[in-house]
């Protein structure tokens, strides 16, 4: 498993502020704290500050005046026409892939980096996730998908669409448990899992075998993912690891009950000897792990239980706990329907798995990908 060795604590200001910014906390126009007050907030020395007022200056998300302080550019032209627009987008689309290439990083891991950056952008503007297409022109070839967030679901649905125009998947986050349930009602046509059996120390079959009993169904190996706390830069209260939670001031941010991650937190926190009472914060439930880096970025709770590139989106520290499997469960009544082999098609490729690989804390499942249950 590979991890990022190192973030530097000016871009952690820089990737604060910018959530501010993209958020709309920050206005244009609107002055940033001086490089003093940023300092003393965060704990270092006015030059890392300035660098990452000048990082944000690069980007042209600031502009700094001469006696004025350092403020969110405004537009120069609030008026332009929306070809100029176009055009602009384009223009910047094209220079984010040519420095991405230019860095050593392939087209694959900068798609990657973009649907994470899509995913941030719709928690902060407190957007639901869409579909592959505009669903007021539905394609012949929906795939129904209900089941755990990951970051990895909306940029599949985007490749399945561009390899089959035809096709699109509908997005449904609701847990793991949820899919599964989604499933067995016929609400689903396939559902994302990753539900860890304490019994059996594996992850989804068991599962899938006690919800789904005597149907054969596939599973399809999406990635593997690391899970574990993610907390404030330079984790203040100095965690490491599930006991810790129970600190006094330690407050949680946690999922929502049926979802993979609450699961394996319920286990290890009986498995301990820890009473959920003994936990602040363990009814703050939200949904996805977007949401979890989210409130602990805002200050709304100080450790939440997230995949590592939940907490990489967001410049948080990440504590590893476990490496956890996600798949995908297809019945297989609908495993010859053609969107969905050319979804597995797809995953099982080396574009995808370029993908997963270049995600903090994801690594591509091994091959086989698929197997089956009955």
């Amino acid at each position: 498993m590979t991890y990022r060795t190192k973030t530097y604590l000016y871009e952690k200001i820089a990737a604060t502020l910018r959530q501010q910014i993209a958020s709309g906390e920050l206005q244009p126009g609107d002055r940033l704290p001086s490089v003093r007050d940023i300092g003393e907030q965060w704990g270092c020395t006015p030059g890392t500050v300035s660098r990452a007022y000048s990082l944000l200056a690069e980007e042209g998300l600031v502009t700094s005046y001469q006696g004025g302080g350092t403020r969110v550019t405004e537009p120069e032209n609030k008026a332009a026409r929306p070809s100029w627009q176009w055009a602009t987008l384009i223009n910047r689309a094209e220079q984010y892939l040519l420095e991405a290439i230019s860095s050593g990083h392939s087209p694959a891991q900068a798609e990657a980096a973009l649907a994470v950056a899509i995913a941030r952008w719709r928690e902060l503007a407190q957007q639901a996730p869409v579909t592959a297409v505009d669903p007021s022109t539905p394609a012949p070839h929906t795939l129904r998908f209900i089941g755990s967030h990951d970051l990895l679901i909306e940029f599949v649905a985007r490749l399945l669409h561009e390899a089959n125009p035809d096709a699109q998947m509908d997005v449904e986050y609701a847990g793991s448990l949820g899919g599964l349930m989604a499933l067995a009602q016929g609400a689903a046509d396939l559902a994302g899992v990753h539900l860890w059996d304490g019994e059996t120390d594996t992850y989804n079959a068991p599962f899938v075998r006690r919800v789904l009993p005597g149907r054969p169904l596939w599973l399809v190996g999406l990635a593997y993912r690391a899970l574990g706390l993610v907390v404030p830069p330079g984790n203040p209260q100095n965690l490491s690891g599930l006991a810790d939670l129970a600190k006094p001031g330690v407050t949680l941010v946690n999922r929502q009950s049926g979802s993979g991650t609450r699961v394996w937190l319920d286990w290890q926190l009986q498995a301990a000897g820890i009473e959920t009472t003994a936990v602040a914060g363990y009814d703050h439930v939200v949904t996805t792990h977007l949401q979890v880096a989210r409130a602990v970025a805002d200050g709304n709770a100080t450790a939440g239980l997230a995949i590592a590139a939940a907490g990489a989106a967001f410049g948080l520290d990440f504590i590893p706990l476990t490496r956890e499997r996600y798949d995908l469960v297809i019945p297989q009544a609908l495993w010859e329907n053609q969107a969905v082999q050319t979804l597995v098609y797809l995953i099982r490729g080396d574009h995808f798995r370029t993908a997963v690989a270049a995600l903090e804390g994801y690594d591509p499942v091994e091959e086989p990908s698929v197997s089956i249950i009955t």
